[in-house]
């Protein structure tokens, strides 16, 4: 039987890099995870769901731990008919666990958390006037992120080093580009960022490193008590 509350990636479930965390917060007997990709090969999934020229791109992970690189408009497309079925199944609380930018998402009567929508105004509320640096997966999410910090005092600064395949020297040349362009604050904004990935930047910048994942997360598990 489905639980109230589901957990919803655009990768496959269960997220076995982030489940620690969710474990830590979401009692695992209160929560259903699922994945947009679940039960799709690597050859239909890039059938499906690989980006073309001028595509915005998001960045998952299946369950063998393979990166694959997804079609924003056709994961948004995708994700309104995995909410709608959740919702079929009892789903008042869903968690979206991506934090790229989707327009046009909606719930009937279950609550929607987005990422998208909660994180920058509590970064922005956090920062105030201090030099945001985020780091994405992949260099093509950053000319598409302008107006999702667009109320940032100041606008920020990028690096990128993916989760799922960046070696610790690469997250190191991340936390000195993010030097060089005078972070005083770092956000590590994708899901499959790990507490471990901030350790590595935070020793070469000595500011604060925060996950969006574990943002997004502990606000959710609020409502389940």
């Amino acid at each position: 039987m489905m639980t109230s509350f589901a957990t919803l990636t655009i990768g496959q479930a269960p997220r076995s890099d982030i489940m620690p965390l969710l474990d830590e917060y979401l009692p695992p007997d209160m929560v259903t995870h699922t994945g947009l990709l679940d039960g799709l090969t690597l050859a239909q999934i890039e059938q499906r769901f690989s980006p073309g020229p001028g595509e915005d791109v998001l960045v998952s992970r299946l369950l063998d731990g393979t990166q694959v690189r997804l079609a924003s408009p056709r994961v948004e497309q995708a994700l309104q008919q995995k909410i709608d079925w959740l919702e079929s199944e009892g789903c008042n609380t869903i968690l979206l666990l991506c934090t790229g930018v989707f327009h046009n998402l909606r719930a009937k009567e279950a609550m929607l958390l987005e990422p998208d929508r909660i994180i920058p105004p509590l970064i922005n509320g956090i920062v105030g006037t201090h030099q945001v640096g985020i780091v994405v997966p992949v260099v093509e999410q950053i000319e598409h992120q302008a107006g999702k910090w667009s109320k940032l005092s100041k606008k920020p600064c990028y690096a990128t080093a993916s989760p799922y395949v960046a070696d610790e020297q690469t997250l190191i040349e991340a936390a000195l580009s993010l030097k060089e362009q005078g972070a005083q604050v770092v956000l590590l904004d994708c899901i499959g960022y790990q507490r471990s990935h901030c350790d590595i930047i935070q020793k070469q910048l000595d500011v604060p490193v925060v996950l969006s994942n574990s943002l997004v997360v502990k606000l959710a598990a609020e409502l389940l008590y």
